[in-house]
């Protein structure tokens, strides 16, 4: 949260002329309800069910750039689906910078804590091995969206 998946998938779905997906957005629609009140009222396992389920619905089509919320990558499952659909980016910051960019906002349910600088330094080391599955890393900590967007589209020219 807060390294710029969704603006960055949006500009970047733009570039290339596909259709942008906000998995959380997408499962929020299909559970009618919002993301926070997933977690608070069902919690966490049974959010990454349901991402699990819809990312296995979404990542056969083509033509499409999906956002996808950091905490996808813990199931080994959804990185494979992910890898053999498509070019699976992670996009990266440092704690500070996702801290300044998240503050502001209420609909982060693992932020809601006493510590919310804390809990991004034990969510990335927790995440760091699923992370560096990834096939490409952008730090996007002293990027502009448009920059992070360029970076992608020639990396993804060299695939």
């Amino acid at each position: 949260m807060g390294t710029g998946k969704t603006a960055a998938g949006r500009e970047l779905a733009k570039g290339l002329k596909f259709e942008f997906v906000d998995l959380d957005n997408l499962i929020a629609r299909k559970e009618k309800r919002t993301i926070n009140d997933i977690f608070n009222q069902s919690k966490e396992p049974y959010f990454r069910k349901v991402e699990k389920e819809t990312l296995k619905e979404i990542s056969g089509q083509e033509n499409q750039v999906i956002s996808c919320g950091g905490g996808i990558v813990i199931d080994p499952e959804n990185i494979a689906a992910m890898k053999q659909t498509g070019r699976l980016i992670c996009l990266t910051a440092r704690p500070e910078i996702i801290l300044e960019r998240t503050k502001k906002y209420t609909h982060r349910p693992l932020l809601n804590v006493a510590s919310p600088l804390g809990k991004i330094k034990e969510l990335l080391e927790i995440r760091k091995p699923y992370y560096a599955e990834a096939e490409w890393t952008v730090d996007t900590s002293d990027l502009s969206i448009e920059e992070v967007t360029r970076k992608i589209l020639e990396w993804l020219k060299t695939k």
